[in-house]
């Protein structure tokens, strides 16, 4: 289907909305910036839109639109590696943030993947998010004064021609690359965006090879853009308000990537999503919604990095730049690691046909506000992994404070010496005996990559070392 866009790339070199200290040039990748310009249509529900995802809808109005890409991808043709990644942008903070690109980079640019970022939502350019940010005219007007968006019901069709964009032969986006596999990608609201997206408005476009939804909120996204939780406002509300389940009949591979406060602070587990031909459910213990490699790490994190610099950059803090909070936020990098084990296995699942390993369940109390526990304090089920099973500090998605996004960072809390000489008797040794037997079971079950295993050992070494246990 040929493109509607009118597509134009910025002059000069696109200014760093948020900093980062690694040198993409010197990682063999070129960064440029597009505009794209046309028209829009938003959605309508034709009949019921049924709690279990199914649904149809069909154009409804329509609007013009002047929007804008990031795009990063390989600078020789010969190390691209066919895979697009395409993320929505994240514009919870009012800025057009993506999360997705700092959890996923370092792989990307090792496959030779390339990556595109996409202001699909009006927060990112004009404001308004759940909280004021520098949004696109804010930070240069003069760049970005002219870009005009119609309102997030329309959101769902400009992704859609960003995606048939990028599958044209030799797209102007990708530098005259052509795309083999386009998938998309969001994390948190964007995620329960592309959740409505892949239930009522996928099975009639069809541009996108597969979905990686991290972090879904339970948020339901109407048709017309607009959202709203019940667990954020712990209102009970009528079963329409209730965010629906990914469709059981999705057209492409589906795979969902949940931490502890995406099941619980942000009520997810209430959509009780159930696995499928299509549809795969990842829930990582031990994992917050935001942890130190998202906030911290992942600015600086081009592969450069030596274990005692990546360990120290991961080490659990109360002071951020947004904020300060109440008690050290969560400090394992495993959900950098499990969602790059989450991207390797969809590609997988569209490219090869091999679907990704079915996962445990976080094993939820009654009211579904917390897990069931071990001795110190771990929760049970989900995704096992050495951070949490071979433990030097207690992880958790659950137990901060503060105002804002803090209930979103979770916890970290030491390991006294007493119980840490219990565990590892032999200190140092015998925990990283444990951590590197839980470690390859990981890998083995197909929730961490082998490529990642000896920098992870070597961060592991570093990071006892900096606990201080011995």
């Amino acid at each position: 289907m040929p493109s509607a866009l009118d597509i134009e790339e910025f002059a000069g070199a696109p200014p760093e909305l948020i900093p980062r200290s690694y040198d993409l040039e010197g990682l063999g990748y070129v960064e440029a910036e597009f505009e794209a310009r046309g028209e829009a249509h938003s959605y309508r529900a034709v009949g019921e839109w049924r709690q279990d995802g199914h649904g149809e809808a069909e154009p409804d109005g329509s609007a013009p639109f002047t929007t804008r890409m990031l795009v990063r991808r390989p600078a020789e043709p010969a190390h691209f590696s066919g895979t697009v990644v395409v993320e929505w942008l994240n514009v919870s903070g009012g800025i057009d943030a993506s999360p997705d690109w700092d959890y996923l980079h370092r792989h990307l640019i090792r496959r030779g993947d390339a990556w595109v970022g996409v202001s699909a939502q009006r927060a990112g350019i004009d404001g308004g998010g759940l909280a004021p940010g520098i949004h696109l005219k804010l930070f240069n007007e003069e760049r970005y004064g002219h870009l005009s968006h119609p309102g997030d019901a329309f959101s769902f069709d400009m992704f859609s021609q960003v995606g048939r964009a990028l599958r044209l032969p030799g797209s102007p986006l990708l530098g005259g690359l052509d795309a083999n596999r386009v998938l998309a990608v969001g994390e948190s609201q964007s995620a329960s965006f592309l959740a409505t997206y892949v239930n009522m408005v996928d099975p009639s476009v069809q541009v996108f090879d597969g979905f990686f939804l991290h972090g879904r909120a339970g948020v339901r996204v109407g048709l017309d853009g607009t959202f709203r939780s019940r667990r954020l406002d712990d209102q009970p509300g009528p079963a329409r308000d209730r965010p629906e389940q990914v469709r059981s009949d999705a057209r492409v591979p589906v795979l969902l990537l949940s931490a502890e406060t995406d099941v619980t602070v942000l009520g997810n587990g209430e959509i009780e999503q159930p696995d499928g031909d299509r549809v795969r459910v990842w829930e990582l213990a031990g994992a917050a919604h935001a942890d130190t490699y998202l906030l911290v790490a992942s600015r600086a994190d081009g592969g450069q990095l030596d274990a005692g610099e990546f360990a120290r950059m991961l080490e659990p803090i109360t002071e951020l730049v947004i904020m300060t909070v109440e008690q050290p936020i969560n400090s394992a990098p495993h959900q950098h690691y499990v969602a790059q084990a989450a991207l390797e296995r969809l590609d997988q699942w569209v490219g090869q046909g091999t679907p990704p390993p079915h996962a445990a369940r976080l094993d939820l109390v009654e009211d579904g506000r917390d897990f069931r526990r071990d001795e110190l304090g771990i929760a049970q089920g989900g995704i096992r992994n050495p951070w949490v099973d071979a433990p030097i500090r207690v992880l958790s998605g659950l137990g901060q404070q503060g105002e804002g996004f803090a209930p979103l960072f979770g916890t970290t809390a030491a390991l006294d010496p007493a119980t840490a000489a219990r565990l590892y008797p032999g200190g140092r040794d015998d925990y990283l005996a444990a951590f590197t037997q839980s470690l390859d079971q990981t890998i083995t079950n197909g929730f961490i990559l082998k490529a990642d295993r000896d920098e992870i050992l070597a961060v592991a070494a570093e990071t006892y070392d900096l606990a201080k246990l011995a």
